[in-house]
């Protein structure tokens, strides 16, 4: 099916440009978001007559996005989960749950423009993209934690599993040296059960 493109889809091409697409991606996704027309001799007529309005309203929108993007580009997002204590989470982080984080935070997006490459189903810090023109695209980072507590700390550059490593070798090494305490006052405690005369010995020689 031959569609002319309104706008700039990726890996499809510019707008103006009269494409190959299979009919579903067409009927599905292209024509009802107002991407692209059939390339039909009336609808490309019609696209040369309002070409240069298209194009006038395109850059305008550009500009806004390009705006907001100075200020979402690199921005981190806290999403609070509930995890198993090795990180896997009891369900996994949306697109629509980082839209809905962003607009909390002043930043206006819809589900539809954010797009994370593999599901987020651990704890951690990840990457996400968001589209807010089909050429101004910006990443963002999610923050995944059971805390605030937890997220600072992975803000800092710990993950939440070096930590758990830091913890049990802390805890080990109060274990060690409760086995020293016990282990000396052992040996102070035989020094004191030994006869007087043969300490006398001792502490004369």
């Amino acid at each position: 099916m031959q569609v002319i493109l309104l706008e700039r889809v990726a890996k499809l091409g510019q707008m103006g440009d009269v494409v190959d697409v299979k009919a579903g991606y067409a009927r599905n996704f292209l024509l009802p978001q107002g991407k692209a027309l059939t390339a039909s001799a009336a609808n490309v007529k019609a696209f040369e007559d309002q070409k240069a309005q298209l194009e006038a309203r395109n850059l305008e929108s550009k500009k806004d996005a390009e705006a907001l993007a100075a200020k979402l580009d690199g921005q981190q997002f806290v999403v609070i989960r509930q995890a198993s204590d090795g990180g896997a989470l009891y369900g996994s982080v949306t697109p629509r749950d980082v839209a809905e984080i962003a607009t909390e935070e002043g930043f206006s997006i819809e589900r539809k423009q954010v797009v994370i490459a593999t599901p987020i189903k651990e704890l951690g810090l990840h990457d996400a993209h968001v589209t807010l023109h089909p050429e101004v695209i910006v990443t963002v980072s999610l923050n995944v934690a059971r805390s605030m507590e937890e997220a600072e700390i992975q803000a800092s550059g710990k993950s939440i599993q070096d930590l758990a490593a830091e913890e049990e070798a802390a805890a080990d090494f109060e274990i060690a040296g409760l086995f020293e305490d016990i282990g000396a006052a052992a040996s102070d405690d035989s020094d004191d059960d030994r006869p007087a005369s043969k300490q006398s010995d001792d502490d004369a020689n």
